[in-house]
């Protein structure tokens, strides 16, 4: 069963809601909430499952932390959760990596799903910001070939490119980009105050009982799953660098962003660019104990951009965990579900 840290939490009134409270962010989000003084509600699909709540039944015992069960796709599932709540995080998004119909499962269910969100918030007149969880694939993918480039949030990636070339997975970055534009669309017009969160792939640790799919391509380096191996590359290739965000600083710029009354627009939220090799080389050095892969096509050997998060620093945000954190906890989380294995000398 996860654990939590019984960190003395302040004492107050200010109230949240996060949408999907059973994926990896959520719960450290709300986790740091909680630890805050904040009064949470969180929205689940499917309550009765006890394995995916397990982690929010422990998070429980840290304060004030109410779940309702909502759906993406229903829009007055919404409203309950919502009601009272100051802050709106909406971090819910379909992902299927395996779907034959990206527009049918990714596509269209994520669009409707935050315009559903958004038109609850209309309904609360306690609201006074929602903060919507975007991602890297809404910035960086694009037709260009030119090394050296930075990315900022001026930058959106090619929908067109991506739903003419049908690269591997292109379904959730065109999910995601039509997402929060279509956010940002409704906001302007309804004059709501939406902040978006564009974070580079999520690293460090975990209270699910399960690896998240983020943590399991990070760690295929080292696991050799096929499956997360050829996910990494091909977000190599496909989005130009791999970019990584710890999970505790990124749920940290939610709740900065949220409070932070100077924040408007998109901010990234990224720490570390680097490429595939570059992270085998640093993981060979790190863990000598872990068989780690080390052959890769040539066109892995750098990365075409870095992902800046120079607007999310200048409003005062403080990063606090480095790649070696990242993958120590990791390497951590892995061991103790018995994912990885020392190798035999």
């Amino acid at each position: 069963m996860a654990t939590v840290d019984q960190t003395a939490v302040t004492t107050g009134t200010k109230k949240a809601c996060v949408i999907g409270g059973t994926g990896n962010l959520a719960s450290i989000l709300i986790k740091h909430l909680l630890q805050s003084g904040y009064k949470v509600n969180t929205t689940v699909r499917d309550p009765e499952s006890e394995k995916k709540m397990a982690h929010l039944k422990v998070l429980q015992q840290l304060g004030d932390l109410k779940i309702f069960k909502a759906d993406l796709t229903d829009e007055g599932s919404f409203t309950s959760p919502i009601s009272g709540c100051e802050y709106v995080f909406h971090i819910a998004t379909p992902i299927s990596f395996t779907s034959q119909d990206p527009e049918k499962d990714m596509i269209k269910p994520a669009v409707q799903g935050v315009i559903n969100v958004l038109k609850s918030c209309l309904k609360s007149n306690s609201i006074k910001r929602v903060i919507y969880t975007s991602s890297a694939a809404a910035v960086s993918i694009n037709n260009l070939s030119e090394p050296g480039l930075v990315m900022t949030e001026e930058n959106w990636s090619d929908v067109d490119f991506l739903t003419k070339e049908k690269p591997f997975n292109w379904g959730y970055p065109v999910s995601k980009t039509l997402a929060e534009k279509e956010a940002y669309k409704f906001a302007e017009e309804n004059k709501i105050d939406l902040v978006t969160v564009v974070p580079a792939l999520i690293a460090g640790n975990s209270l699910l009982s399960d690896p998240p799919s983020s943590l399991s391509l990070s760690m295929s380096l080292i696991t050799g799953k096929e499956m997360h191996l050829s996910g990494l590359k091909e977000m190599q290739k496909l989005s130009g660098s791999i970019s990584f965000i710890h999970v505790d600083d990124l749920a940290r710029a939610h709740m900065f962003l949220a409070e932070k009354e100077t924040a408007s627009g998109r901010y990234i939220c990224c720490y570390y660019n680097t490429n595939v090799p570059e992270i085998a080389d640093f993981l060979r050095r790190r863990y000598t104990k872990y068989n780690v892969l080390s052959e890769f096509e040539e066109c892995l050997s750098s990365a075409k951009l870095t992902l800046s998060s120079e607007k999310l620093i200048k409003e005062g945000f403080r990063f606090e965990y480095g790649i070696s954190e990242m993958y120590d906890e990791m390497t951590e989380y892995f061991e103790s579900k018995g994912l990885i294995k020392p190798k035999v000398s």
